[in-house]
């Protein structure tokens, strides 16, 4: 694994899109009331926020039906990896750790 370069991302920073990023990179996938009971935000908050990701190209939604019900669910993608990375080793500078 190469090491990743630091890089501040102002999509990724914001309080909620991190906890969305932190709890992705964690797993393949997660289900979207998974991630929204764990941020604890509504389901509105959490599709803004999940937007703003998802046009950055940094998360990956997928909708599924599951004993008749629609299941969403969320991936960080590749350059959402990276990005995480990147941001999370940038704050990791600043703090001097």
């Amino acid at each position: 694994m190469t090491a990743v370069a630091p890089h501040f991302d102002a999509v990724i920073h914001p309080p909620p899109r991190l906890q969305i990023c932190g709890l992705l990179a964690a797993v393949d996938t997660m289900e979207f009331a998974t991630v929204r009971d764990q941020v604890g935000v509504s389901d509105s908050v959490l599709s803004k926020h999940v937007r703003h990701l998802e046009e950055a190209g940094y998360v990956q939604v997928s909708k599924a039906t599951v004993a008749s019900r629609q299941r969403t669910s969320l991936a960080l993608t590749r350059d959402g990896r990276r990005a995480f990375d990147a941001h999370v080793a940038e704050l990791r500078r600043i703090a001097g750790l």
